[in-house]
């Protein structure tokens, strides 16, 4: 019995001295935690003044507004080409010629064909003479019973076939007149003009090839009308098109000019929807003075179409609308929260209205903010050491 009381004595130090341990080392994270919390800092930006543009981004291709494919309607060879690549062309100058030779042997058939038709005319009328005057002397004989009734009656018919052959003859010279003037329209066609006023971009022939215009006509050459105006083919996302209007100012860059914005207006938007693997786009049209010429056919553009500007907005960083205090829920309200921070290093709750915004800020247009002051745009430690002014403080919110 004297052996069991010292042990049950031993076994209750033991549970004690492990109950202080536990406590001490609940007292040390405790400790450790509000260290931590002491600790707790912000990444913060400061509201200000400043213009804010939205904008809507997509990429395009430089085209002359107008492009005029030069292409013939006979075929043949080639004989003779005017023009090269950047030839500067007028309305009705011939840019190219095909040998000719086979189309003047039309020419000529479709005139002996002509002069062979009013040949037969001038026969059918002479023969209609020949008709006329008998008939006459029949039906005068016939009052004397010189000539029978039956002859008369032949005589009468004649008279009118022939008359009917004239007007045959004659409906054969205006075919064949017709004829003759498609003859010549198609050795007209043999000088290939230029439609407009314009700059030779793009030559498919040369001198020595046979075109073919059986079945479609063929391109040989493309004309733009004028590259001091040109314009930006660029596709809108149907995400982005319900904010795109016609006369808004956009800008767009090229790799061939790096830092230089090229400035125009949207022209056109148009309805018309394009679909590559089930993502929709619109075609918007933008159109740009080129008074250098530095904008070339085919170019590819970066373009940035403004849709909304505030210019001296009162406005804060996008990231202040997402920052939200841990344990605090975010509310359903009619507008947005931001959390300003005060001198004291509280933070408090504010509600504001957002208008325009760009890919960095946010116009607010309503609300309890003013220039000036501090919000939070993160947790310091979220985002490291670097990014803002470390305020110490223990978070409390209103």
């Amino acid at each position: 019995m004297a052996n069991a009381r010292p042990a049950s004595r031993s076994r209750r130090v033991i549970a004690i001295a492990l109950g202080a341990l536990l406590l001490a080392g609940a007292a040390l994270a405790y400790w450790r935690r509000g260290s931590a919390d002491e600790d707790t800092a912000y990444v913060t930006a400061t509201v200000e003044r400043g213009p804010v543009t939205a904008n809507v981004t997509a990429t395009g291709e430089v085209n002359p507004v107008t492009t005029v494919q030069v292409g013939t309607y006979v075929s043949g060879p080639i004989q003779a080409i005017d023009v090269d690549f950047n030839s500067p062309v007028h309305k009705g100058q011939r840019v190219a010629k095909i040998d000719p030779a086979p189309f003047l042997v039309k020419v000529q058939r479709a005139e002996a064909n002509v002069a062979t038709a009013q040949a037969r005319v001038a026969q059918a009328k002479a023969d209609l003479e020949l008709k006329t005057a008998n008939f006459g002397r029949s039906r005068r004989l016939l009052g004397t019973n010189v000539v029978a009734q039956n002859e008369f009656d032949e005589a009468r018919s004649a008279q009118e076939q022939a008359v009917a052959r004239v007007a045959v003859e004659q409906a054969g010279v205006r075919q064949a007149e017709a004829e003759l003037e498609e003859a010549r329209i198609n050795l007209a066609y043999t000088d290939i003009t230029s439609p407009v006023d314009g700059v030779v971009v793009s030559r498919s022939v040369d001198v020595g090839q046979t075109v073919a215009a059986s079945f479609q006509t063929p391109t040989l050459f493309l004309i733009a009308r004028n590259l001091t105006e040109m314009q930006v083919n660029t596709a809108v996302s149907e995400s982005d098109i319900g904010t795109v209007r016609e006369g808004q100012p956009a800008a767009f860059t090229v790799d061939a000019y790096p830092g230089r914005d090229f400035r125009g207006r949207v022209t056109q938007v148009r309805n018309a929807p394009t679909t590559v693997q089930n993502v929709v786009t619109y075609d918007v049209i933008i159109g740009v003075d080129n008074p250098d010429l530095a904008l070339k056919p085919g170019m590819t553009a970066t373009v940035r179409i403004e849709t909304a500007h505030a210019d001296d907005a009162l406005r804060l960083p996008l990231r202040a609308l997402t920052f939200v205090p841990p344990g605090e829920r975010d509310p359903q309200r009619d507008g947005e929260d931001v959390w300003r921070l005060a001198p004291d290093g509280e933070l408090e709750r504010v509600d504001v209205r957002t208008g325009v915004r760009d890919d960095a800020h946010v116009a607010i247009t309503d609300g309890g903010l003013q220039a000036g002051d501090v919000v939070v745009l993160a947790l310091d430690k979220a985002v490291g050491p670097r990014e803002g002014p470390r305020i110490p403080g223990v978070p409390r919110y209103r």
